[in-house]
Order: C-alpha cells, then sequence, then structure tokens
C-alpha cells in the first residue's frame, strides 16, 4: 500500500494483488483494554450516519475505524480511517491549518431521501461535521478514490463514471482543491486515511477478489435502474 502524498496530483500505486476484500487477516477485533482510546471509541455513541466500526489495525498498528456504504467519519486524531470501493466513492477531505479530516463513503450521485449513499448528503455529512470540528471550508482539500467499474458486461450504466464526474464537478463547485485522485480503471481499492496528518494510502485489489465489492455495486446498480425509471423521481445522472 502506498502513500498519496498531500501535495500530489495523483496517487502512487501498488501492484494489483488477490489480498481479501478488507484485509481481516490484520485486523483485531477482540475486547480492548479498559479505559483504551479503542474501547472509548467503541463505548460512544454514534452521530447518524457515523461510522462506528472499531478495531485494531496490527499492520499500521493503529486503531481504526471501518467507513461503511452510506457512512463517514471525522477526526483530529492519529487514527486510521478506513474503506473498500467498488463502483462507489470515499471523498477524503483536510484541512491543513485546523489538521482535522474525514472520509465519506457513498454509492449514487443522487436519490430519493437523505442518506449518506448519496453523493450529495454524502458531501454534506462530511462538510458540516468538519465545519463543526474547526474546518473553514475554504480552507479544504479533496483526495478522491473509487469509481471502478468492477462489474462486466454494466458499461451502459457506469455508475463509477458517474460517481466520479459528480464528485469532481462538486469539489469544483464549492472551490475544493483536489490535490490527489485514484479512481475509474476497472479495480477495487481499499484506502487509508490519516485525518491528523491528511496522508491517504490506496491498493488496488485484483479483480477476481472483490465478490463482497461486486454484490455492493450490483445493488447500486438496482438501484439506478428503480430511480431512473420511476415517473416524477429525480435523475441520478
Amino acid at each position: 500500500m502506498s502513500i498519496a502524498p498531500n501535495n500530489s496530483t495523483s496517487s502512487s500505486l501498488s501492484r494489483p494483488r488477490s489480498t481479501p476484500v478488507g484485509g481481516l487477516s490484520t485486523q483485531s477485533f477482540g475486547t480492548p483494554a479498559a479505559g483504551s482510546r479503542l474501547a472509548q471509541l467503541r463505548a460512544k455513541v454514534p452521530k447518524p450516519g457515523e461510522a462506528s466500526f472499531f478495531f485494531y489495525e496490527a499492520h499500521f498498528k493503529s486503531d481504526a475505524v471501518k467507513v461503511l456504504p452510506g457512512e463517514y467519519y471525522v477526526d483530529d486524531q492519529d487514527l486510521l480511517i478506513m474503506t473498500t470501493l467498488g463502483s462507489c466513492i470515499a471523498a477524503c477531505l483536510w484541512d491543513r491549518n485546523a489538521r482535522v479530516g474525514g472520509m465519506n463513503h457513498f454509492m449514487l450521485p443522487e436519490g430519493v431521501g437523505d442518506s449518506g449513499r448519496y453523493g450529495s448528503y454524502a458531501m454534506e455529512l462530511l462538510i458540516n461535521e468538519l465545519l463543526k470540528r474547526g474546518a473553514s471550508r475554504s480552507g479544504l482539500e479533496a483526495k478522491v478514490f473509487g469509481g471502478g467499474a468492477v462489474i462486466s458486461g454494466m458499461s451502459s450504466l457506469n455508475v463509477g463514471e458517474r460517481n466520479t464526474s459528480f464528485v469532481m464537478n462538486y469539489l469544483k463547485t464549492e472551490h475544493i482543491t483536489v490535490v490527489s485522485k485514484d479512481v475509474l480503471d476497472i479495480y477495487p481499492r481499499k484506502v487509508c486515511f490519516l485525518p491528523a496528518s491528511g496522508k491517504a494510502m490506496v491498493k488496488r485489489l485484483a479483480p477476481t477478489s472483490s465478490d463482497a465489492l461486486v454484490a455492493q455495486d450490483r445493488v447500486a446498480v438496482e438501484r439506478a435502474i428503480t430511480s431512473s425509471s420511476s415517473g416524477g423521481s429525480v435523475d441520478l445522472f
């Protein structure tokens, strides 16, 4: 897994590997010591949409939180924020002055109702929480990951490409500079983000190792088909 530097315009990448999605072999899910940071993180009540799956990541020797589809997480500590992506997008936003950052994970650009699974609402959730934690909108910079075409034969819908177009246009409209990105192509991705430093790491996974992500993406495709064929619904793309 390689680091996407803070001042880079593109992420440097490791070669695709057949590592299972989620890298469970390096995660520890045992009971944390009483009073430890991990115990405190697990004990707190999450806000609506806030990620709450905390664990110890042995490879990085760090407490970590996994952001699932529709979730976000913001912090100013040396906590590892992680997710795995197929056609979904993760936007990692960071304020270098406030030293606070966060990540979201959305499945589709738009949808019915307020849900972090949809890009517009996911971006609002993330930005609003960052502002509450001391960030300024003018100081935010972004690193963007995902949008892979991981389902063969689904190019006509191209959810990943539309997710990517949405987030890049959104960030441009909001005047948030994209300093690094690894998007599109056919690969699933595992992404790690350090909110205190703004460093991001991405690993492209072998397409054959992404069964869970393919299933997740099929759900997104089904929702896209349903929404685009419903009378009076918002046009997703």
